[in-house]
């Protein structure tokens, strides 16, 4: 930087560079309605992935799909002290995990590479250079101990912390006496004249005067890495993103953004500012938060699409909100002037009740019914090992069959894992004296069932064993129907509680029904 500083000083360089205002020309807000839409996701690998970010995420997603354009990912690193190992891996992996990989990324590459910033820093010297040179832009050397100074004097007299623009009228003679003492400025933007207004295209129109409270925003470091002003207009500029959708706190930066394209004589995209997702108590989501991150429901068996569908449920941009959207319906709904300026309330007590609703639907689908099947024998496999005293239960007919019956009643595949569906892969230690507690009948109430088991298989749905239980008990003269079903659930699972008594049969079918009744019996 200091080498391009001192060339801006030579003889024959307009000489009043430094210190002259410098005329503006009225932005163009706004793409070629006949271009191709772009879009771009650009986070900083600061923290993994969490749900704001896909939020904004899927919005530029469903956007450019609506449209038949292209979805970017463009990873913002120029922070490198606040760099996360492995946050820009989880970030491209999230998002193909979301089911809404990107059409262009670090990983998968592009025609508009590189996707990391730290590796095109030199369109933004480029940049840098051409502000330099028209005087919309200065070099500062002010230290960081001084800046740290006038924050806090401003913070003393309860003012916004504001640079007070000391380097914007040095000479050449005094820049050159300084370049020699500190060789490496940074760069400061020239905040003059009237902000342009522009009309967001979800917030309406806006202007922010920011240089009447502001002062001038460094946007190029001394150490050559740009900061966030700079970095996205270059990018949105060299990309060729038609429109910016990104969070609502960008919005008052906009104006600022503006004057940056029309110092460099760009065309601007359109822009459209989302409005925050929060707490349902309106509180703001926190990276502090470890159930937010995209790779903790991933774990905890929760599905893409059922995030997707309680994150644009809770907000707007759709005719209505309803239940069970899947990412094609949300793609073809989408209307981006249906966005509001409310802020969306989250509530992730209801994601169960959206994972319920995207499972059953999957199982309802062959394909992706079998998928399922392959995803449950691992689980019990994890689950359970050793403990299988059958691996007949990892037969994918029984697995499946297991996934219809209980269809409806879980909200994730892990439920059927948990200690109360323990008995459909393991068998309970349940002893004779156990079931003669419930019933002193034990003995005939099993040779009853023992006796309906030996009939045709095939015939003993849910529906003919309720009927058969129910005669079964109204046979037994001085037992309670509710006593039988209590000792016949305890003899199958070894608990109180579970699914009916007929379902657990159906589940672990007449063999192993009839094995454990035997075994309780014997024991």
């Amino acid at each position: 930087m200091a080498v391009l500083v001192k060339r801006l000083l030579q003889p024959g360089r307009r000489p009043a560079a430094w210190g002259r205002p410098w005329g503006r020309r009225e932005a163009s807000l706004g793409s070629d309605p006949g271009a191709a839409v772009r879009v771009r996701f650009a986070p900083s690998p600061t923290g993994f992935l969490h749900l704001g970010g896909l939020r904004t995420a899927l919005y530029n997603y469903i956007f450019a799909k609506k449209h038949g354009g292209s979805f970017i990912l463009r990873l913002e690193d120029t922070d490198q002290t606040r760099f996360v190992p492995g946050a820009a891996e989880n970030i491209e992996d999230m998002l193909d995990w979301a089911g809404i990989p990107p059409d262009e990324s670090p990983r998968r590459g592009g025609p508009c590479g590189p996707y990391l910033q730290s590796q095109r820093l030199a369109l933004y010297a480029q940049a840098a250079e051409v502000l330099l040179r028209s005087g919309a832009a200065y070099p500062c050397f002010c230290s960081p101990r001084r800046l740290e100074l006038l924050k806090k004097e401003a913070l003393r007299s309860h003012q916004t912390p504001r640079y007070d623009n000391r380097c914007r009228t040095l000479s050449q003679a005094q820049v050159a006496q300084k370049l020699a003492e500190d060789p490496k400025p940074a760069i400061r933007f020239r905040l003059e004249g009237e902000a342009p207004a522009f009309q967001d295209l979800v917030y309406g129109w806006n202007r922010h005067e920011v240089a009447s409270v502001e002062g001038d925003p460094v946007i190029l470091k001394s150490d050559g890495f740009p900061t966030y002003h700079l970095a996205c207009v270059v990018d949105d500029h060299h990309m060729g993103v038609s429109h910016v959708l990104r969070g609502c706190e960008w919005l008052v930066s906009t104006s600022k953004h503006l004057l940056l394209y029309q110092a460099l004589g760009w065309q601007p995209p359109r822009f459209a500012h989302l409005p925050l997702l929060l707490n349902k108590d309106g509180s703001k989501l926190s990276k502090r938060q470890g159930d937010i991150f995209l790779a903790h429901f991933a774990a905890a068996g929760f599905l893409p699409d059922a995030l997707l569908d309680i994150i644009t449920n809770c907000g707007s941009g759709f005719p209505e909100n309803q239940m069970g959207r899947t990412l094609p319906e949300l793609i073809a709904q989408f209307d981006l002037t249906r966005i509001t300026c409310h802020s969306a309330l989250l509530d992730l007590e209801k994601l169960p009740e959206f994972n319920r609703l995207h499972l059953r639907r999957l199982v309802g689908n062959e394909t992706e019914r079998r998928q399922l099947v392959g995803k449950l024998q691992a689980l019990v496999e994890e689950a359970f090992g050793s403990q299988l005293q059958d691996r007949h239960v990892l037969d994918p007919a029984h697995v499946e069959r297991i996934i219809l019956l209980r269809q409806g009643h879980i909200s994730r595949l892990q439920d059927l894992v948990s200690p109360a569906h323990a008995y459909l892969w393991t068998r309970p230690a349940v002893g004779r004296a156990q079931l003669g507690a419930i019933s002193e009948r034990v003995e005939v109430i099993a040779k009853c069932v023992l006796r309906l088991l030996e009939g045709p298989s095939t015939s003993l749905t849910q529906d003919v064993l309720n009927r058969e239980l129910k005669k079964l008990s109204e046979g037994l003269e001085g037992t309670k129907h509710s006593h039988v079903m209590k000792l016949l659930r305890v003899a199958l699972s070894g608990q109180l509680q579970g699914p009916p008594v007929a379902e657990m049969m159906v589940s672990l079918g007449p063999e192993e029904v009839r094995e454990r009744i035997q075994k309780a019996m014997s024991t």
